[in-house]
């Protein structure tokens, strides 16, 4: 009898980021990816969204490694967050540890992982861990499926992919090598990229992106050209170089991150640009417009970010005119339309042609459709499959996918964050759960919970009104007061009289509170915020936050 394998799930199940997980072996914990949410809406001042790492932090001692399938942020983000937590080695392709190393560093958090590059087909025996690193084709480079060898046959995790045909580096995914596994001892247990589940077809050729923009550039010769695109896609960031080359144009990068990560991979070997073609954005106002191809951050309209500057006419290098075309080759997260909205409203208010990937096929996505994840379901012949990655509808679509494909319902398995799975001898179940809520992060851990973000709803939505009292100490007699002072309720200097009566609302239930004998502070604010509330709600209608303030002489 083989002794089971766990998977806890910390994230990335139902929602886009914060993919997370572990894999447990003889009792050592194996986690795979460590990334962050970038944050919606309903989450005012926040910056980013962890994975929640109590269970990781409660269980430090079995930590053996850190996997880490690629370089996206959604998978390396959090990493210089947990490093905080706990000492653990890092591994990974040499791009992704060096996309992963630049966040790491900033924290000044080096010291606590030591990181170990490893190759295309390499198996790497981590603890009582056997993991086999298999190519795979997305939207950055260098990235991997893990295959782990457990007791309990193996478990092959396909990391984001697409079956891209003709990469831009060649570089394809290894369903020779999944086939052999298929083949061979089995695959156990498939989880799988869900993004697309629910797009029919195959995913484009990133090679078509290419052709649209030097069609794009041999279009517009008069312009001075600017492309954003993400920091870390590689791929797309050579086609724009081998456009902009092509039509005699010399590039400048602006935004860090772009000019860190083309530094990265052109030390790699990875990007191919002649070093006379790149000049710093500092130098762009000696060049002829028409023979500059600026390529920038800011795709998804992020505050502060080198297009967002641009398209608000506060950029410091670059001032956006008549003469300017600006692509966005990109397409909006979930969440992010609103602000990508903005910034082309802005940059088309400045004058600027702005082409985008509702107006020209200038991006592709990295994830496969429904008959590429038909095609690895068919390859991998998986006796059990878990959906990764997704919203809950994707993975939702997913998992009926696989049924059609031939798993038995019974070994399809609907996790969510949070859920633990276990492999044994009888098969595949669910074994409890493990916290894996949101861990918000607002300049610095743990400076946000869910309380402060109701409180920002509210203050967002209602405005707030503090009420001041002053009182004797002994008595409680009201000496000064009350004052009201109102911020997104009613504008007080418009508003005097309903002020006034809300003013004769707290006295008189204060002096009831009074007149009964509740003279200590607690009493007097609990009644001061009930008189308050009651009377703003039935004569406005509205729910502000009320604040009393109660000072005693």
């Amino acid at each position: 009898m083989a002794d089971p394998v766990r998977i806890v799930f910390l994230g990335g199940l139902g929602e886009i980021g914060r993919n997370c997980a572990c894999i447990e072996v003889d009792g050592r914990i194996l986690i795979l990816d460590c990334g962050v949410m970038f944050p919606d809406l309903e989450m005012p001042g926040v910056d980013l969204v962890l994975p929640d790492f109590t269970y990781l932090r409660e269980n430090a001692h079995r930590v053996e490694a850190c996997v880490l399938t690629h370089g996206h942020e959604d998978h390396v983000g959090g990493l210089s967050f947990l490093l905080r937590e706990l000492e653990v080695p890092t591994y990974g392709s040499a791009l992704t540890l060096g996309l992963a190393r630049s966040r790491i560093e900033e924290a000044g958090l080096l010291h606590r992982t030591k990181m170990h590059a490893v190759r295309d087909g390499e198996r790497r025996q981590i603890g009582p861990f056997d993991v086999e690193f298999i190519p795979v084709t997305h939207s950055v480079p260098h990235g991997f499926a893990t295959a782990f060898h457990t007791p309990q046959g193996v478990i092959l995790h396909s990391g984001d992919f697409k079956l891209d045909l003709t990469p831009v580096d060649g570089r394809t995914t290894d369903l020779g090598r999944i086939g052999a596994l298929a083949s061979g001892e089995g695959i156990r247990l498939l989880l799988s990229d869900s993004t697309n589940a629910e797009e029919v077809g195959y995913t484009d050729t990133e090679r078509s992106v290419g052709q649209v923009l030097r069609d794009l550039f041999q279009a517009h010769p008069d312009k001075r050209i600017i492309v954003t695109c993400f920091a870390s896609h590689i791929h797309r960031i050579q086609q724009v170089a081998d456009a902009a080359l092509g039509a005699g144009r010399i590039i400048a990068t602006l935004g860090r991150s772009m000019g860190k990560n083309i530094a990265l991979a052109r030390t790699l070997g990875l990007l191919h640009i002649p070093d006379n073609k790149v000049v710093d954005i500092e130098k762009i106002g000696d060049i002829d417009p028409r023979r500059l191809c600026i390529v920038s951050t800011g795709s998804q309209g992020e505050p502060m970010s080198a297009l967002a500057l641009m398209a608000a006419g506060d950029n410091r290098w670059v001032t956006v005119t008549k003469g300017d075309l600006v692509v966005l080759s990109s397409h909006a997260i979930p969440g992010n339309e609103a602000p990508v909205g903005k910034v082309i409203d802005g940059l088309c208010r400045l004058g600027a042609e702005v082409v985008h990937s509702g107006l020209a096929q200038v991006h592709v996505s990295g994830h496969a459709k429904r008959e590429e994840l038909k095609t690895l379901l068919s390859i991998a012949r998986p006796q059990a499959f878990i959906p990764v990655h997704g919203e809950f509808r994707h993975l939702t679509h997913h998992a009926r996918l696989a049924q059609e494909m031939g798993v038995p319902s019974a070994s399809v398995l609907l996790a969510e964050d949070g859920d633990v799975i276990e492999l044994s001898d009888g098969g595949i179940d669910f074994a409890g759960q493990v916290p894996a809520g949101y861990l918000y992060v607002d300049g610095i851990v743990g400076d946000v919970g869910r309380g402060v973000l109701r409180d920002r709803k509210v203050l967002a939505e209602e405005g707030v009104v503090v009420v001041v009292v002053t009182v004797d100490a002994k008595s409680g007699e009201i000496l000064t007061g009350p004052e009201i002072i109102t911020h997104g309720w009613v504008y007080a200097p418009e508003a005097e009289a309903l002020l006034d009566e809300a003013r004769a609302a707290v006295v008189a239930s204060l002096e009831k509170a009074i007149d009964g004998g509740g003279t200590d502070h607690e009493t007097l604010k609990r009644h001061a915020r009930s008189a308050l509330g009651r009377f703003v709600h039935e004569r406005t209608r509205r729910r502000p936050m009320i604040v009393p303030v109660v000072m005693e002489v």
